[in-house]
């Protein structure tokens, strides 16, 4: 089977691809795994300055791959768990590469990364109400300090969908480039900072990421009950919905 998650280096830069196109590169749990403890040595290894994060195909990644989360293993500390703190807590910077739809924890991930890069196609949804569950990864702390209260409620409460555009005029993107010139662009940036003075580079980063504590503690309290949400009649009937090809119909 080919791995789902590619890890590749070219000199300080490391790159991770969400690679998984027949499922819209939708994360498993053993996906999250193998992410958390690459960018966990990727924190570590000096050899290394950059890290970029993009999908394989012409998608970012669907996000969280129901299924799997909903027949999946216990875990003491879930995978995706591992991944959000790996992300948050990450020293060095990490670069992303959105070469289309960001949808769910495909947005969330970026409110945790220091670059942002969309193509033209890129669009950006997080739909956790509509799939019966709720924000995580600190984004209902975290997308209203970027986009504004109510545009963070609209992109919530009724899944709206940010163009690349939108994106870059709303801040949760920097830089937008054609589809076909992303990934080099990206890598560009990637080697410019990883040439970077490492030291500087750091606590720069720790300087603008100040407020690590109270994120770390909101995704605590987002991920007790996104936990409580998975076990709930709602998700049971998004789930079923979803499998069966109709609306879901809640009670």
């Amino acid at each position: 089977m080919t791995d789902t998650i590619l890890v590749t280096t070219d000199g300080r830069v490391q790159t991770i691809t969400i690679s998984r196109p027949e499922k819209k590169n939708a994360i498993t749990q053993a996906m999250y795994g193998k992410m958390a403890d690459t960018i966990n040595a990727y924190g570590s290894d000096d050899s290394l300055r950059a890290l970029v994060v993009t999908g394989a195909g012409d998608m970012f990644t669907a996000g969280n791959d129901l299924m799997d989360f909903s027949t999946g293993d216990a875990h003491d500390t879930p995978p995706v768990i591992r991944f959000l703190e790996a992300i948050a807590a990450c020293p060095k910077p990490i670069l992303a590469a959105v070469n289309g739809p960001a949808i769910g924890v495909g947005l969330t991930m970026l409110l945790h990364f220091d670059l942002v890069f969309a193509g033209h196609s890129a669009t950006f949804s997080a739909p956790f109400i509509q799939l019966g569950v709720v924000p995580e990864a600190a984004s209902s702390m975290l997308l209203p300090a970027v986009v504004g209260m109510a545009v963070a409620n609209d992109i919530f409460m009724t899944g709206r969908a940010l163009t690349a555009e939108e994106s870059l005029a709303f801040g949760l993107s920097s830089r937008l480039y054609a589809d076909d010139v992303l990934i080099e662009e990206t890598m560009k940036a990637a080697h410019g900072v990883a040439a970077s003075a490492p030291t500087a580079l750091r606590k720069s980063k720790d300087l603008v990421r100040f407020n690590r504590a109270a994120i770390a503690e909101h995704m605590r309290t987002e991920g007790a009950i996104f936990a409580d949400q998975l076990k709930s009649a709602d998700f049971a009937e998004s789930v079923a919905a979803k499998m069966q090809k109709r609306a879901p119909v809640y009670k």
